[in-house]
C-alpha cells in the first residue's frame, strides 16, 4: 500500500512530526503572567514561541503566577492546582513582592527552596529540564524613580544573592536578567506602559539572553 505524508523517514526513524509535544509549565509572579503587556509578549510565551519556529515541539506554556504573589502565595496556588503532569520544561522566578513588602530573606529563603524542590519534582525529577529566572531591578523603572531607587536595588541584590545560591546548590540553571532590567531608564521602551513592569520588549532581551541554553535543554 502507498504512504503518504512521508510516513518513515529515510533512516528508519519515525517522522518527528510524531513526537510528543514538550509541556512547559511557568511558575511566577507578575513577570511571568505579563503584567500590563499582551499574552504573546510574555516571556514564556516568547519563549515557546521562538523554540517552535525553531523545529521544536512545545506546547503553549502552562502558567501558574498572578501580579503580587510571594513566595508563600505562590506555594498555595501550586497546591490548590493538583498537577499531576510531568513536564519537559519548568522555570520559576519569585521573590519580588517578598522584597516590596519587606517579608524576611530567611522566610524567603525557606519557602524559595521549597519551590525550587517542587520544580524538580514537576520535571520528573530532572533537574537539568529546570531553570530559575533573577528577579529584575524596578528601581530601574519610573515607578522605582520616585521611591527609594537604591534601597531597592540593595534589596533585589541581597534577594537574588539568596535565590542564585540556593539554586547552585541543587545543579540548576540560573538566568541573570537584572542586568537588563537596569536599562529601564535609559532606554524607556523596555518598560510597559504601566510605569513599573518590563515591556514586551524587554521580555524578548531575556528570552534571547537564555535561549540557547534552554533550547538546549529539550535535546
Amino acid at each position: 500500500m502507498s504512504c503518504n505524508n512521508q510516513d518513515i523517514i529515510n533512516n528508519g526513524q519515525e517522522d518527528n512530526s510524531a513526537i510528543t509535544p514538550i509541556k512547559y509549565l511557568a511558575l511566577g509572579d507578575s513577570y511571568t503572567i505579563g503584567e500590563s503587556v499582551k499574552e504573546q509578549e510574555r516571556y514564556p510565551v516568547q519563549l515557546v514561541a521562538a523554540l517552535n519556529k525553531d523545529g521544536l515541539s512545545v506546547e503553549k506554556p502552562k502558567i501558574i503566577a498572578r501580579t503580587g504573589w510571594t513566595t508563600d502565595e505562590l506555594q498555595d496556588a501550586i497546591q490548590k492546582e493538583n498537577i499531576k503532569d510531568t513536564f519537559g520544561l519548568v522555570s520559576l522566578l519569585i521573590g519580588v513582592n517578598n522584597q516590596f513588602r519587606n517579608y524576611s530573606l530567611a522566610q524567603y529563603q525557606i519557602e524559595f527552596d521549597s519551590l525550587l524542590r517542587q520544580a524538580i519534582r514537576f520535571a520528573g525529577g530532572k533537574k537539568e529540564k529546570v531553570f530559575v529566572i533573577s528577579i529584575p531591578d524596578y528601581g530601574f523603572t519610573p515607578f522605582g524613580q520616585k521611591r527609594n531607587a537604591a534601597k531597592i536595588t540593595e534589596g533585589i541584590d541581597v534577594f537574588n544573592a539568596t535565590n542564585q545560591v540556593i539554586t547552585d546548590s541543587y545543579g540548576i540553571s540560573y538566568f541573570n536578567i537584572t542586568p537588563i532590567s537596569r536599562q529601564g531608564i535609559s532606554q524607556p521602551s523596555l518598560v510597559a506602559t504601566d510605569e513599573l513592569h518590563p515591556s514586551g520588549e524587554q521580555y524578548l532581551l531575556w528570552v534571547n539572553s537564555f535561549y540557547n541554553e534552554v533550547k538546549a535543554k529539550l535535546k
